[in-house]
């Protein structure tokens, strides 16, 4: 009996919860869209839906916000984000004394809910409106841009903060709020729990909040869009090493923006490097939001998104497509194969590719080898370590870092605040920082440093998979798998690393995986890792998010991490290889037979029904 009076107990608490967040809404909400269906909603008794819509706030995480446009405190819509600008104003008011003279950046891609009335733009314009309530500089960017143009006006304009509204490569009814600090990287923790709390304090609207026509004739509202796209072209020629290759090649380039903003910025980019422009995916060049011509805007996704492009690129006669994601930080390449058929290159393909060139680029304008004291790559854990291979021969420096570019980002600027020159970082998830103006991944600047890289090759008669063969050669075979499972049960993904962690027994980890031996063990929820003398991870740890790392003794290793963004269970293997003797099948098979072993014993997609990846 006490049971069911405590269920019914906590029952009426939810319910009491429930209607006071949605009384509240009722007061703050003055968009009639979101407004309306709330109240449709009450008025149908439909709890369910409320419950979805008011069970729980957006967690402000590092990377900022995502979640679907519609209405109440679990989506993206107009008054969310007016109570998260709110609380993060509060939080740099706190932290930067200067804030009144420099400022903050803010920008939009292209993403618009017409059923919710919100769009990219619409929350930027009210992002602005509340910091010029507060008399605190708004640098609103007229137009839709690329991601990286916020961190770099950050930088360039050394501001206290940024803003960029998107949600990159998630499905069409997704927004997302991505911060910038004063350093120009992604913002990292503490400020996400301190922003977090600011929110909380400050969810009524302020008097001005909604009213986003004060911003239009005021003195604090700069536009920065002509100048920092000059600047950042200019900066970007920096990086063009071989003009007048650039200008006779014979290469022709596709390029898709996937309905994104990309198409004007890739078309700049060549522009600046000499190159005539690429050809552009007629059906995907113009901002959609509808994202009519693909299943997921995501190029990471492969070849399913590249359709139209194969079909333009074999109609022109082109030998490499160049494809961003929606909102053209992250970038994708494909090499038409003298068999005819296409080769789509994985994030860790074109790592090896970019680390190279960038390297030998700079080894050449650079011959003294005293400067390599102070070259750094990055790139993050569960990306390929063929970086690490190419310095340990090299004789420049690598490091790691945890996965996601807020990591690579802040340590880049670490370094580069030593006097360290970090020639690249990049992640496996298509992302590229080429150019160290951007403390972020930037697939404008990837797109056209890639074309200048295969312009280059073509003229000794080589291709981007005979070049990465090569480098394989001669660093040593780095045969990747990534995939990942689809899991909506936050308790069923935690007693599935949980079972990791007491496998053999209490606390005991597995000692084998199949027939394959384990030799180490990282674990970044818990920070152990058995290679440390103390036992203790070297990585910063994060108890919200689960991520163990496999050491096996053929030299693989392989990762299982829970994703920030997504209901997905991501794992990535790779087995490495010294230089020279290495059968890059024999390697391929041996690595599809761990990662069968790993599915098998640790994954188990049958008990814990996860559903794989669909193709």
């Amino acid at each position: 009996m006490a049971a069911a009076a405590a269920s019914g107990a906590s029952d009426s608490g939810v319910d009491a919860r429930l209607d006071q967040q949605t009384a509240q809404w009722l007061r703050w909400d003055k968009n009639p869209l979101t407004l309306e269906a709330v109240k449709q909603l009450i008025a149908e008794g439909n709890k369910e839906e409320l419950q979805k819509c008011f069970g729980a706030r957006m967690e402000f995480g590092t990377a900022g916000l995502r979640a679907a446009m519609g209405a109440g405190i679990s989506r993206m819509n107009d008054l969310t984000i007016i109570q998260t600008t709110q609380g993060l104003c509060r939080y740099l008011e706190k932290q930067f004394s200067d804030l009144k003279q420099r400022g903050v950046v803010i920008s939009f891609d292209a993403r618009a809910h017409p059923p919710s009335g919100g769009s990219s733009k619409r929350f930027a314009r009210l992002a602005a409106t509340v910091f010029i309530s507060q008399e605190i500089p708004v640098y609103l960017f007229s137009n839709i841009t690329p991601t990286p143009f916020v961190p770099y006006a950050v930088s360039h304009l050394k501001l206290s903060a940024g803003i960029m509204i998107t949600a990159s490569h998630n499905p069409k009814q997704d927004n997302g709020y991505k911060v910038y600090w004063n350093n120009g990287a992604q913002i990292i923790s503490p400020h996400d729990k301190g922003i977090s709390q600011a929110i909380e304090e400050n969810l009524e609207p302020w008097p001005k909040a909604w009213d986003d026509s004060l911003i239009d004739g005021s003195l604090l509202l700069h536009n920065p869009t002509d100048s920092i796209n000059k600047d950042y072209f200019e900066d970007l020629k920096k990086y063009c090493f071989h003009r007048s290759v650039n200008r006779e090649t014979k290469v022709k380039f596709v390029h898709t923006s996937v309905h994104g903003v990309g198409h004007d910025f890739v078309q700049s980019a060549f522009r600046a490097f000499g190159f005539a422009p690429p050809e552009a995916v007629p059906e995907q060049k113009d901002p959609d939001p509808e994202f009519p011509t693909v299943k997921y805007p995501n190029p990471e996704e492969g070849k399913g998104v590249l359709t139209l492009s194969f079909g333009l690129a074999d109609k022109t006669k082109a030998r490499v497509i160049l494809a961003n994601d929606p909102d053209a930080d992250r970038l994708a390449v494909a090499e038409k194969q003298d068999s005819g058929e296409w080769r789509v290159f994985s994030g860790n393909e074109l790592g090896a590719l970019l680390g190279w060139w960038l390297f030998t680029s700079w080894k050449e304008k650079n011959p003294d080898r005293s400067a390599l004291k102070d070259i750094y790559m990055l790139s993050s854990t569960v990306s390929s370590k063929i970086l690490r291979a190419i310095a340990l021969k090299e004789g420049f420096h690598f490091e790691e870092t945890l996965t996601g570019f807020k990591w690579m980002g802040n340590r880049a600027k670490q370094l580069i605040d030593q006097g360290k020159n970090v020639l690249f970082a990049f992640e496996e998830a298509i992302g590229y920082m080429c150019c160290p103006f951007v403390l972020d991944k930037d697939g404008v600047s990837a797109a056209v440093i890639s074309a200048e890289l295969a312009s280059f090759l073509a003229t000794k008669n080589l291709s981007l998979s005979q070049q990465l063969k090569a480098i394989y050669v001669e660093y040593g075979y780095h045969i990747t798998k990534a995939s990942y499972f689809i899991c909506h049960d936050q308790g069923t993904i935690k007693k599935l690393f949980e079972n990791l962690r007491n496998y053999d027994g209490k606390n005991n980890y597995p000692k084998t995986c199949g027939k394959f031996e384990i030799s180490g063990i990282r674990d970044l929820t818990t920070g152990y890792d058995d290679s440390q003398p103390d036992k203790k991870a070297v990585l910063p740890t994060s108890k919200s998010s689960q991520m163990i790392t496999f050491t096996f003794a053929n030299g693989g290793v392989a990762t299982m991490r829970t994703s920030g963004t997504e209901p997905k269970i991501k794992y990535y293997s790779e087995l490495c290889a010294p230089p020279g003797n290495s059968d890059p099948e024999q390697l391929k098979k041996e690595l599809n037979e761990l990662v069968s072993a790993i599915e098998e014993h640790f994954l188990q997609p049958q008990k814990y029904n996860l559903q794989p990846k669909a193709e």
